[in-house]
């Protein structure tokens, strides 16, 4: 074959290799990069020293949290608060290290195991072994969301959030002052359907887990409904509402429940990419709920706090988030106030929480 009809054939071959790449390209590999132009103000370090209320770190036992400090400097967290703290010589071990070295960076909660609901005087049990923990130096009860979703009692059925066999567990937190802070349920797009319509598709079929139905274990609302009606049964109990309820998505609902229940807080771990692509309404909400938000991130990744202070701290236009199965859109700075910014990283913290150094933050 002549060698330039074998260069052009060979170049119309990759060439029609390349379009038809392009053409069948998925979802999860188009990741464009913006051409857009706008200021950019990244920052690495909170304006604010702050409260992490929502960290997990399940061996800090043996963690060296010499590693874990050096980390938190940098980025200006004052206070780290470890959600997962467990109960009786487990917590004692985790606090053991804590006091041994840093007794003012950590705040440990502990947990409840809730298998043994419908046993003869669990609640009781349970709450007594709480009040333990505390006097142990675990500063408030982290509640995780297999109740609700996963926990069965002894019959076998489900747990419902406001079973009254929990009662004295919430109760009990009221009496020793200290606060709850819950996760039910998940997004409500795990429980709706897996097509083109879901904001979630790409996660859930990178993790098809997550995927929930009405029969699997009950409908969404249900299992929230479940958790209000508890928070309203108990109005002497604080409780921090993690990921803002999942209706970080609908600031107008969420507003509506807070104003129902006053003893009601919201974390805003894990839905800072909803309220960054939607900063006029997130900043009005945080500027009139702005003594119920409190900073917290879920999972520990120091690279991707930044992304959480640019949204809060600057005015900054259509930057990228780290998660693209999290967020396939770009967020935007909801430039709020020094002093609702102070109330979210800190001030509502050290009113919630019993014991946390306030001279940390004195700068």
């Amino acid at each position: 074959m002549d060698s330039k009809i074998y260069s052009v054939s060979l170049m119309l071959i990759v060439t029609f290799s390349a379009l038809t790449y392009a053409q069948e390209m998925g979802f999860e590999e188009y990741n464009p990069k913006s051409t857009l132009i706008v200021p950019e103000n990244p920052i690495q370090r909170a304006k604010f020293k702050f409260v992490d209320i929502h960290s997990h770190h399940f061996n800090m036992e043996s963690q060296d949290l010499s590693q874990l400090i050096r980390e938190m400097d940098a980025m200006n967290m004052g206070v780290m608060v470890n959600l997962s703290g467990g109960s009786g010589t487990g917590l004692r071990a985790k606090l053991k290290n804590v006091n041994d070295n840093y007794p003012n960076r950590f705040v440990i909660f502990a947990n409840v195991d809730f298998s043994g609901v419908g046993n003869p005087n669990w609640g009781e049990l349970a709450a007594a072994q709480l009040e333990l923990d505390v006097k142990s130096g675990a500063k408030g009860l982290k509640i995780y969301k297999s109740l609700g979703l996963r926990y069965k009692d002894t019959q076998g059925k489900r747990i419902p959030i406001d079973d009254p066999r929990l009662d004295p567990i919430w109760e009990k937190c009221a009496t020793l002052g200290i606060p709850v802070l819950i996760h039910a349920a998940d997004p409500k797009s795990f429980w709706d359907p897996m097509d083109k319509n879901n904001e979630r598709w790409l996660e859930l079929k990178t993790r098809p887990r997550r995927k929930r139905s009405d029969t699997n274990p009950a409908p969404w609302q249900q299992i929230i409904d479940e958790q209000h009606r508890m928070f309203k049964k108990h109005p002497n109990t604080k409780f921090v509402n993690a990921h803002m309820g999942w209706y970080a998505n609908d600031l107008k609902r969420l507003g509506e429940l807070l104003d129902e229940i006053p003893n009601m807080y919201v974390g805003i771990a894990a839905v800072i990419a909803e309220l960054g692509r939607q900063p006029r309404q997130a900043h009005k909400f945080f500027v009139k709920y702005q003594d119920r938000i409190l900073f917290g991130k879920d999972s520990y990744k120091p690279e991707e706090f930044p992304t959480y202070f640019r949204v809060l701290e600057t005015d900054d236009e259509y930057f990228p988030y780290y998660k693209k199965y999290h967020a396939f859109w770009a967020m935007y700075g909801l430039d709020l106030p020094d002093e609702v910014l102070q109330k979210v990283y800190f001030k509502n913290a050290l009113k919630l929480v019993p014991g946390l150094d306030a001279s940390l933050f004195n700068d």
